[in-house]
């Protein structure tokens, strides 16, 4: 028998308690990480700072997304609001979109003067990442099966735990 690719219906898992710890540590990591990166002037940092910002916000937009897509149709919607799933998709693509030219902005002002930074110091705030991406991730586990939002919110959890890994064994040589 052929898998289903659609998401189940009937009764699911709130999602509504995963985005709030989920939003919760990805604001305290963007805290960390700002402090860390206005401290040492890593550009690195303050890049990762836009991006676990982008991710926080990100998150309050799938969440608010989520409970739209929930509520019945009307006769102004009479599909329901089941489509505001795709515009959070896109709001989120465009902040990404914000935060690289903001990225870019700083990199072309940090060729006229150059700043040293201690790499242990961006290593720690890297591993303290991992561990706010996969914990928000594992609290999307049961709720991804359900909602569409819970599932991008898993997805982009898991790979940014993963992606920031991969750079850390990479890098465990030089730090």
């Amino acid at each position: 028998m052929p898998r289903d690719h659609a998401l189940r219906h009937g009764p699911s898992a709130d999602p509504g308690p995963a985005f709030r710890r989920a939003v919760r540590l990805n604001t305290a990591c963007v805290i960390v990480e700002a402090t860390a990166g206005f401290l040492t002037g890593s550009l690195a940092l303050l890049a990762e700072v836009a991006h676990s910002l982008t991710d926080a916000v990100g998150l309050l937009i799938a969440w608010a997304a989520a409970v739209l897509a929930k509520r019945a149709a009307t006769r102004a919607h009479s599909w329901g609001l089941g489509r505001a799933t795709i515009m959070a998709a896109m709001l989120n693509a465009l902040a990404i979109l914000i935060g690289v030219v903001w990225v870019i902005w700083e990199a072309s002002q940090r060729f006229q003067s150059p700043v040293e930074v201690p790499g242990l110091t961006i290593l720690i705030v890297a591993l303290v990442g991992i561990g706010v991406n996969t914990g928000s991730a594992r609290l999307f586990m049961r709720a991804q099966k359900d909602d569409l939002s819970a599932q991008g919110a898993f997805l982009h959890m898991a790979a940014d735990a993963a992606v920031s890994g991969a750079w850390c064994w990479r890098r465990r040589a030089s730090c």
